[in-house]
């Protein structure tokens, strides 16, 4: 914001002139190191979500992979990191939504809400996904801020699982939420088919390909 109070005088116009080149030199000069240095962040923390989760498959008290495929297991096939799918997105509250009951993959049904609606836009298109929030984790501490976001997109089927992926998400402290589609992975009944899964509503389908995030699961025989 600019805070240059005008006064009397060619000086000022002469002022004015030089501020704003000097600002605007060193705008771009530091744009790159700027933008390099949040990329490589991102990186970093793609990089940590990819090592934790292959630390929880090859545990045996948290791994939902069976016996036979985690004695073999040498980690997840990720796609390589990408930020461009790492967006801001603007959230559109839904104050006003009526909990409701998510199908699974087996009887159980999950109690949702539809807590916002993400606005974003990936390599210049736009989107939009809907964000639930279980209604049961609200009586744990630990999820008390939950948000879960499951999504489809045109990768389902061939270079990922047919029926999508999750992302997990905290609430966060303003309108705006980040959405790493690098940390997207698969529902445990695609390894495993004793766990019960959320089925991802068909609104939350991306006509587009997202290549980020954990590949369909191809167990080695």
């Amino acid at each position: 914001m600019r805070r240059i109070r005008l006064k009397r005088g060619s000086w000022v116009a002469v002022f004015l002139i030089f501020s704003m080149a000097c600002r605007d030199a060193k705008r771009y000069h530091d744009d790159k190191p700027v933008q390099k240095e949040w990329t490589s962040r991102a990186l970093q923390e793609i990089d940590s979500f990819q090592q934790q989760l292959n630390a929880e498959f090859r545990d045996p008290e948290q791994s939902p992979l069976p016996d036979r495929y985690r004695k073999n297991f040498n980690g997840l096939d990720f796609f390589e990191p990408d930020t461009s799918y790492r967006v801001w997105a603007q959230l559109e509250y839904t104050p006003d939504a009526i909990p409701f009951l998510m199908p699974t993959t087996t009887e159980r049904k999950s109690t949702e809400v539809v807590y916002a609606i993400a606005h974003f836009k990936i390599n210049g298109k736009s989107f939009e996904l809907e964000i639930y929030q279980n209604q049961d984790l609200l009586e744990d501490p630990a999820y008390a801020d939950y948000l879960f976001l499951p999504f489809l997109d045109e990768t389902n089927g061939n270079e990922t699982y047919a029926g999508g992926r999750y992302i997990d998400l905290r609430i966060p402290e303003r309108d705006s939420i980040l959405i790493d589609f690098n940390t997207a992975y698969n529902p445990y009944c695609v390894y495993n088919k004793k766990y019960s899964c959320p089925i991802v509503p068909k609104v939350n389908m991306m006509p587009t390909t997202v290549r980020a995030g954990v590949k369909a699961f191809r167990p080695k025989k």
